[in-house]
């Protein structure tokens, strides 16, 4: 696909759906709704990755019943206009096919700020920009104590996610060797932005904690008069004193702030809200239940406790160990006297009581989870076992199997 079937898409979604378009000199490059709730206004946004990735960051909500059925309409929308284009939408971690030159080049500024940059700090961030896909969970948090405690659990336990969710094991149209090859990219991608953060586990973290980190995290760009500068690797905290190379004698504005932080990619990502980061992108069936695995274990004060228990005497070894080996081994990974497998029944034990705890019938969003740690079978294995069995090694089926 170009750059101009996507400008095509979005502008059938604007024109049909009502969504405001958001543009960037003459190329449209997202779109926006703003819905009246209350005396407030909540926006949900639709834009573009580098290599043509729909994201949608869906509006604020209270329960998994309301989430699920906001991104539904959402499929429900996209495909109706892109199937008179003849295109679909594919659920998967890392692009199974094409090569990474094979893929259009969104035309957004701070993409091009970003691809120049990237090949200076490691060697697989072009194909994190183009060819990976992921689904996040934002979760809210009510005080610095509660932030820290959710921000610990999450850490700790993404690399269980990533295991429950890997469904990245092709490249090219053959086997990667991985079973989340998305989450593999990120341990070459930029490792001052990217990582498990063990500063988070000190008994001094909170929120001026993570503010030392997020300034020492090398800049990509300022955005001034509609246009991005570029001032990657630059420090922002030249910028506070207002001696950034790139715009000597400025200081910056909260909004310049807020552009950072975005540009920071850690497991678990610290805005107004915590980012869960560490899944694949997949299917219909299982976006919903990566909030499901979340919200029980984090909203539920008994299964969050439950976490931090369990997790108290991990140390930050063993939770670096487990991030280095489970997009390969997944679930199998080894762990103290047993395998992942075992910890992450614990760990969906604790998220199913959690969500029946809430009391609005949510248990089964993670039938999806079950089945994975029930069986020890990963999606990515099989995806495995369909290429070498029902599809006779050609990575073509799975452009059906994982059809939204």
């Amino acid at each position: 696909m170009k750059y101009e079937q996507i400008e095509e898409l979005l502008n059938g979604l604007s024109e049909r759906f009502d969504w405001d378009k958001i543009m960037e000199g003459e190329n449209i490059i997202g779109l926006q709704q703003f819905l009246p709730k209350l005396y407030c206004l909540l926006v949900k946004s639709i834009s573009l990755e580098p290599g043509g990735q729909f994201e949608l960051s869906g509006a604020p909500l209270e329960t998994l019943h309301q989430t699920c059925a906001e991104v539904n309409y959402h499929l429900y929308q996209v495909k109706a206009v892109a199937e008179e284009m003849g295109i679909g939408f594919l659920g998967i971690g890392f692009q199974p096919k094409w090569r990474r030159e094979d893929i259009p080049v969104m035309p957004k500024g701070r993409y091009e700020i970003m691809r120049n940059y990237m090949p200076k700090v490691g060697s697989l961030g072009l194909d994190m920009m183009f060819r990976t896909c992921t689904v996040q969970v934002n979760l809210d948090f009510h005080s610095e104590t509660d932030m820290i405690r959710k921000f610990r659990a999450g850490l700790a336990l993404q690399p269980i996610a990533t295991a429950l969710f890997a469904n990245s094991p092709f490249t090219e149209g053959k086997p990667n060797g991985f079973l989340s090859m998305r989450s593999q990219i990120w341990t070459d991608t930029d490792n001052d932005r990217a990582g498990m953060l063990p500063f988070v586990f000190d008994d001094s973290f909170g929120f001026e904690q993570y503010v030392d980190y997020a300034l020492d995290v090398p800049m990509y760009f300022v955005y001034r008069n509609k246009k991005y500068i570029d001032c990657a690797g630059m420090s922002f905290r030249d910028f506070m004193a207002g001696k950034l190379p790139c715009l000597p004698g400025e200081y910056p504005t909260l909004n310049d702030w807020e552009n950072h932080l975005t540009t920071i990619f850690p497991e678990v990502r610290l805005k107004r809200y915590l980012e869960m980061r560490g899944a694949d992108g997949g299917p219909w069936r299982r976006l919903c239940a990566l909030p499901a695995f979340w919200v029980g274990l984090l909203y539920d004060e008994v299964s969050l406790q439950n976490v931090l228990d369990m997790t108290a005497d991990w140390t930050q070894g063993e939770r670096q160990m487990l991030r280095n080996k489970v997009p390969k081994s997944g679930l199998k990974t080894p762990f103290r006297d047993g395998l992942l497998k075992h910890v992450a029944q614990e760990v969906v034990k604790f998220a199913k009581d959690g969500l029946e705890r809430r009391g609005f019938k949510e248990t089964g969003f993670l039938n999806e989870v079950m089945e994975v740690v029930n069986t020890g079978v990963t999606p990515a294995e099989k995806l495995l076992a369909l290429y070498h069995g029902k599809w006779g090694q050609n990575i073509d089926p799975v452009f059906e199997e994982l059809l939204y």
